[in-house]
């Protein structure tokens, strides 16, 4: 006897449909479950493969939750915002919000026809005004707000500003820009409001600040990393740069501790908690100023190892970092705007990527090693992000791969700081060992 899927998926199908058999409902005699999959971009013909095979997992997931008498809310939606609608409206000359309407009905035949256990009666789209009011919300109650260090928590905006008006920001233990300059109660008060308004941006959760992005002029508009390959993007095939663009920022950064302590609360493996402890980037170490020879200007270094700071040999500062015009000698100047010019048409993700090649360019300037008192060169190279730590790093070759394959390319000095390996062949990257050749530091572990 054959089986007849068709017919037998179409009966108990329609079953599940009529019956509301997915559909949720609060009942506090049982324990909840929340299964949330990714939501599809409704921007091509259908489905591809990737969404199912996300998608079965998780619904056999949420029918073995089901099983063990759990309360599952296992929802479905649409990601209908972006670039692909709008650049197939400037194709067509079809409103957007039609071929999303064409897209999202095929999406959910198609769905249902594989027989997936959402509750539909959630179901919902991005583009809805019903939906994103909410986004909207959200994002003025972080404008309006700022991160409280000593409380762990977002707190109103007015709450800062009294404490201004009563004592300045010189006791204020808040998520704050590098470039917030101290200040008192006085000063505060005199200030016009534009200037005020300007401090608070350093404060808010949600401000307004100058960042590197993948320009598209072709496209007009921004892109995600994932929509550039090769300095070109990926619909259209047009050129991409870095470029300098005010843009509305999160200081999500501020949540990092709290991130932290969250993870040990989730029911995930330990690889995935490692992944996400990684992606938060917490990093202890200290801040280091290079003074710069025959400048005023200095470099601010962020460092783990400040103990390695005798191994210093040279310096090297992200491309796009503001110091590099201003300390780049005439005779160098040529190489450098053309590097410069180069890395703008790599993302970030591709130069993290690229731990092979090695390049970089000499600004013809020298910091002075505060320890040692020496003259090192200062290189800009693209291994270096300028949305990473302050954009400049002091290079101690002997200890870091990168840095030691810079300074085996460029023939610069390594000088072996902590004992234990042979710089001849490799940098020796371990954290434990007796420093040697460092001074006053000789001899710790």
């Amino acid at each position: 006897m054959n089986y007849n899927f068709s017919d037998i998926e179409k009966k108990w199908q329609k079953y599940w449909s009529k019956n509301q058999i997915f559909k949720v409902d609060i009942d506090k005699t049982k324990k909840k479950f929340y299964v949330l999959d990714m939501f599809p971009y409704p921007s091509g013909a259908g489905l591809h493969v990737g969404h199912p095979l996300g998608y079965i997992a998780s619904d056999i997931y949420s029918r073995f939750k089901r099983l063990q008498n759990f309360n599952v809310l296992h929802p479905m939606g649409y990601d209908a915002f972006g670039l692909p609608a709008e650049q197939y409206a400037i194709q067509t000359g079809q409103h957007p919000a039609i071929t999303t309407e064409i897209n999202i009905k095929r999406y959910r035949e198609q769905l249902d026809k594989i027989g997936f256990s959402y509750d539909w009666s959630r179901e919902f789209k991005t583009c809805d005004s019903d939906y994103y009011k909410w986004t909207q919300w959200v994002f003025i109650l972080m404008f309006k707000h700022y991160f409280n260090k000593n409380t762990q928590k977002a707190e109103s905006i007015k709450n800062l500003i009294k404490d201004f008006e009563n004592n300045g920001n010189l006791k204020i233990n808040a998520a704050t820009s590098d470039k917030t300059e101290k200040f008192s109660a006085i000063s505060w008060n005199k200030k016009t409001e534009k200037e005020k308004q300007k401090i608070l941006l350093n404060y808010r959760i949600a401000y307004i600040d100058n960042t590197n992005v993948n320009w598209c002029q072709k496209l007009g508009t921004v892109l995600a990393n994932d929509e550039v390959k090769d300095g070109l993007s990926v619909r259209g095939g047009f050129p991409v740069i870095q470029k300098q663009m005010k843009q509305w920022l999160l200081r999500i950064s501020a949540y990092s501790e709290r991130l932290l302590k969250g993870l040990k609360k989730i029911e995930w493996t330990n690889s995935l908690k490692e992944i996400q402890k990684n992606w938060i980037g917490k990093s202890e170490g200290a801040e280091v100023f290079f003074k710069i020879k025959n400048f005023d200007e200095k470099i601010l270094v962020f460092t783990t190892r400040a103990d390695t700071l005798f191994g210093a040999t040279f310096m090297v500062l992200s491309p796009e970092n503001e110091i590099v015009k201003k300390i780049t000698k005439k005779e160098n100047k040529a190489k450098i705007d053309k590097y410069v010019e180069e890395t703008k048409k790599r993302t970030e993700r591709e130069r993290i990527a690229d731990a092979k090649k090695i390049s970089g360019e000499f600004t013809g300037s020298y910091a002075i090693n505060p320890f040692t008192k020496k003259e090192i060169p200062i290189w800009i190279s693209d291994y270096v992000l300028s949305s990473y730590g302050t954009g400049a790093i002091m290079s101690v070759p002997a200890h870091d791969s990168r840095d030691y394959a810079f300074a085996k390319h460029f023939n610069i000095p390594i000088i072996e700081v902590i004992s234990g390996g042979d710089i001849s062949k490799e940098s020796y990257d371990a954290k434990e060992g007796i420093l040697i050749n460092s001074g006053f530091l000789n001899g710790e572990k």
